[in-house]
C-alpha cells in the first residue's frame, strides 16, 4: 500500500451551485450531502470561464483562462488541446496510475494528456469521421435492436425534456460509474490511483431515466423545484419569433410548463448522478478504499435553466458561473477542527493545487490556483479577495463578459453590449442570490459601482490587451475578438 492517498475527482457537466440539498438546493442529493458532511463544502466556488472546454482547461492545469489561452468557445478560441503539466500528468510522474472515464472534451478526442487510459463518452461529438466514443459503441452493442443513443429526439443543447428512452442501466450516467468501478476492480494495487469520473450530465439533453423524471416532475408540480428567476433588467432576452422557436435557443421566453419540465428533467439528472455517486462510494467502502482516498466533487459550470430568459452557460450569472465544490480529505489528513463549510471565494483553478498539496507532491508546475487546504484547516491565511471570470464571444457578441465577485457582490462588464442592454451590472448576492435586482443604475449605489469598475480596470490592465486605457475600461465594439497570446501555442499543437 502506498503512503500517498488515492484521488477521485468527480466532475459533472453543467451543474448549478443550487442543486445540493445540504446547501438548501432544489435537488435531493443524499450521497453528496453525506460527502459534504465528512468534508468541506465551498459555498462560493466559481467557474472562471463558464463553458466546457475553457473550464476544463483551468480545472486540469490550475491555470487562469488567460494562461491556458482558452477564453471560451468560439470567436477564435482554441479547443482543449496541447495541454502540458496537467493534473493526471503530474500525478503519473509521481507514480500514480491515472484513469479517465466519461466526458473529456479533448482534441484530438483520443488524446490522453497524462491519463494512462481513458474510456470516454463524447455525447455524440465527432471531430473525425472514424471516431466512435466508447459509450456510443457500448450502447449500440447493448441496446434493444435498432435503438440509438439520440432516439429520444432531444438535441444536446435543447431546453426540451423527457424521460430517457432506454433502460436505466444504458443511461450514460450509469455507464460512467460502471466503467469507474471496472477500473477500480482491475487497477494496480501496488500504486496509488487517480480516477477522474466525468459525467456528461446534467448537461442537456434533459433525459433522466423515467423514475427520476417522474419523481421530479411531481416535485415541480408541488413547488419543490423553483420557477425560473427573471429580473426586470432581463427584458432584452425576452425575445420571440424564429429565435425563440429554436429548440436549441440560448434565450427567449418559454411557457411555464416548458420551464417546469426542463427543470424537472434537469433535477432528475442530478438526482440520478447522486445515486450513482452513492454506488461508487459504496464500492470504495466495500473494498476498504474509502478511508485512504481523497475525493473532490465539482462541475465545470452551471446552467441558466430559463433564469432571466437564458439557457445553457457562458454567462456571469450565478446559474452559469457558480458551481458546487466539495473536498473530502482521506482519513489520515482530517482533523477535528476542519471547516464544514467555507465562504471564501474560490475557483476551479484551485482544484489541482489542492490535490497536489494533499498528496504531498513537490513537483508542482506554475499555477495561478491555490491549495484549499488552509481554508479546510481554518488557518489564518491571506486569501484572494475576489474571483475574476470571463467569456469570449459565443452565442452573440453582446454576451461577451468579464466579471468580478467576492461572494457578496458581483460586478459584470459587457465590452460589446447591444443597444438597450446593460453595459455593466452590479448585484448584492447576499440579499439577491438570483440577481433579479441590478443595482448598477441606482444613484445610491454609484460609489459601489465606481469601486468595482476600478477593480475590473486594474484586473484587466495587466494584460495590455486594449481593454483598459488611462485606468478606464475600453468598449470593444468593432474590435477583433479578444484572444490570449497563449492561444497561439494551443493552435500550434493542431497543425
Amino acid at each position: 500500500m502506498s503512503s500517498r492517498p488515492n484521488v477521485i475527482l468527480i466532475v459533472t457537466d453543467q451543474q448549478r451551485w443550487d442543486t445540493l440539498s445540504c446547501d438548501g438546493g432544489f435537488v435531493q442529493t443524499a450521497n453528496l450531502d453525506h460527502l459534504a458532511a465528512a468534508g468541506t463544502l465551498f459555498r462560493r466556488a466559481y467557474s472562471s470561464t463558464p463553458s466546457c472546454t475553457a473550464a476544463r482547461a483551468s480545472l486540469l492545469t490550475g491555470r487562469d483562462p488567460w494562461s491556458t489561452g482558452i477564453l471560451g468557445m468560439g470567436a477564435g478560441q482554441p479547443p482543449l488541446a496541447g495541454l502540458t503539466d496537467t493534473l493526471p500528468e503530474v500525478l503519473a510522474r509521481a507514480g500514480y496510475q491515472t484513469f479517465g472515464v466519461g466526458k473529456m472534451h479533448f482534441t484530438p478526442q483520443r488524446a490522453r494528456y497524462g491519463f494512462h487510459e481513458t474510456v470516454i463518452d463524447e455525447s455524440l461529438r465527432v471531430q473525425d469521421e472514424r471516431f466512435v466514443s466508447d459509450y456510443t459503441a457500448w450502447f449500440e452493442r447493448n441496446a434493444p435492436a435498432d435503438v440509438r443513443q439520440a432516439d429520444h429526439g432531444l438535441d444536446f443543447n435543447s431546453w426540451m425534456s423527457r424521460p430517457f428512452h432506454a433502460p436505466e442501466h444504458l443511461h450514460p450516467t450509469t455507464w460512467t460509474v460502471t466503467e469507474s468501478i471496472r477500473f477500480l476492480e482491475r487497477r494496480d494495487p501496488t500504486r496509488p490511483f487517480f480516477l477522474m469520473t466525468s459525467f456528461a450530465r446534467p448537461h442537456s439533453p434533459y433525459d433522466p431515466p423515467a423514475f427520476y423524471y417522474e419523481h421530479n416532475a411531481e416535485r415541480a408540480r408541488a413547488g419543490a423545484i423553483p420557477d425560473a428567476a427573471v429580473g426586470p433588467w432581463a427584458s432584452v432576452h425576452d425575445v420571440g419569433g424564429p429565435e425563440a422557436a429554436d429548440v436549441n435557443a440560448w434565450r427567449g421566453r418559454r411557457s411555464g410548463d416548458e420551464i417546469r419540465r426542463a427543470r424537472a428533467g434537469y433535477a432528475g439528472l442530478v438526482e440520478h448522478i447522486d445515486h450513482q455517486i452513492g454506488r461508487l462510494m459504496r464500492f470504495l467502502r466495500d473494498r476498504g478504499l474509502d478511508a485512504e482516498t481523497l475525493i473532490v466533487f465539482t462541475s465545470d459550470h452551471g446552467d441558466m435553466l430559463g433564469d432571466h430568459h437564458l439557457w445553457r452557460k457562458t454567462y456571469a450569472y450565478e446559474g452559469s458561473a457558480h458551481v458546487p465544490l466539495i473536498v473530502r480529505l482521506p482519513a489520515a489528513l482530517r482533523a477535528r477542527g476542519d471547516a464544514r463549510t467555507a465562504d471564501s471565494p474560490v475557483c476551479l483553478q484551485d482544484v489541482m493545487p489542492t490535490i497536489l498539496d494533499a498528496c504531498g507532491l513537490e513537483d508542482r508546475p506554475e499555477m495561478e490556483g491555490r491549495s484549499l487546504l488552509p481554508l479546510i484547516r481554518n488557518e489564518d491565511v491571506a486569501w484572494r479577495e475576489r474571483v475574476h471570470g470571463e467569456h469570449s464571444i459565443c452565442y452573440d457578441a453582446s454576451q461577451e463578459m468579464q466579471y468580478l465577485t467576492d461572494g457578496r457582490w458581483k460586478y459584470i462588464w459587457f465590452p460589446r453590449h447591444a443597444d438597450g442592454a446593460p453595459g455593466e451590472q452590479l448585484f448584492d448576492l447576499d440579499t439577491d442570490p438570483y440577481e433579479r435586482h441590478d443595482l448598477a443604475r441606482r444613484p445610491e449605489r454609484a460609489d459601489e459601482v465606481r469601486l468595482w469598475r476600478t477593480r475590473m480596470a486594474e484586473t484587466l490592465a495587466r494584460r495590455n490587451a486594449g481593454l483598459v486605457s488611462g485606468g478606464q475600461l475600453v468598449p470593444q465594439h468593432g474590435r477583433p475578438p479578444l484572444v490570449s497570446p497563449a492561444a497561439a501555442e494551443r493552435l500550434a499543437t493542431l497543425v
